[in-house]
């Protein structure tokens, strides 16, 4: 890979017909309106429907938007909790196409799964799954909006903005801390928001880490995940006899 800034870094291009990123915090019921570049959260979720292990944590670093930002709004008639159904205008991104750069590191809030750190076996998984366009179905933002990932090389090809020195976006939702990736005393044992301001500069848009956003919104207590026998779920180690 060229301009390889972590040794275990992937590289590859994520597309779709259409693409929707709202603010989950917004978007419970009612009309929902797309942002007008994915989030990081959504590009997180991306990578994790590729390859994901409680062992690690993928950092986004940067998208470059490949195809012109258009909209296209559509009369949804969403299931209502209530019975029933309503019509409800959705406004989707349409044509999305999205070059990323990402990069994983260790989880320390899980030091029960130090015998999983192999960087070597997780970024060569990671490059295989995402040749085979990921081990899970792959959505741009929501499930009706199914999105196709396969490789490339960070920066090849033409992009639409390429030619734009600067876009700004505005207020903009990051992501969310959950407790099981905390940085924080403040984000330990919580769910908590995060929000920035984003700004494109020649078609690409480099995210700050988490903990450097400068807006961040506790949402709820939060507990970690349990992963292992003992606790009834999947780690991934002891399953296929990684350790003893």
């Amino acid at each position: 890979m060229k301009n390889t800034r972590y040794p275990n870094e992937v590289q590859f291009q994520v597309s779709g017909d259409y693409g929707l990123f709202s603010d989950p915090i917004t978007r419970v019921g009612g009309e929902r309106c797309s942002y007008q570049v994915p989030t990081y959260e959504a590009l997180k979720g991306i990578l994790a429907s590729v390859y994901w292990k409680p062992t690690l944590i993928w950092y986004i670093d940067e998208v470059r938007v490949m195809e012109q930002i258009r909209t296209e709004v559509k009369g949804i008639r969403p299931i209502k909790y209530s019975g029933g159904n309503d019509l409800a205008y959705y406004t989707y991104l349409k044509h999305c196409r999205y070059q990323v750069r990402a990069h994983f590191e260790w989880n320390e809030n899980r030091p029960e799964l130090i015998s999983d750190r192999n960087e070597n076996k997780h970024h060569n998984v990671a490059r295989r799954m995402i040749k085979k366009g990921g081990r899970r179905d792959v959505f741009l933002g929501t499930r009706e909006c199914q999105g196709y990932v396969e490789p490339c090389e960070f920066g090849d090809g033409a992009g639409a903005y390429d030619d734009v020195p600067e876009l700004s976006f505005g207020l903009m939702f990051h992501g969310f801390t959950y407790a099981d990736e905390a940085y924080s005393e403040e984000t330990k044992d919580q769910m908590t928001a995060r929000f920035w301001y984003p700004v494109m500069k020649n078609g690409i848009i480099r995210f700050p880490r988490p903990e450097e956003c400068p807006l961040h919104k506790p949402i709820r207590p939060m507990q970690m995940k349990l992963f292992g026998e003992d606790n009834g779920n999947f780690s991934g180690l002891k399953e296929f006899g990684e350790v003893e």
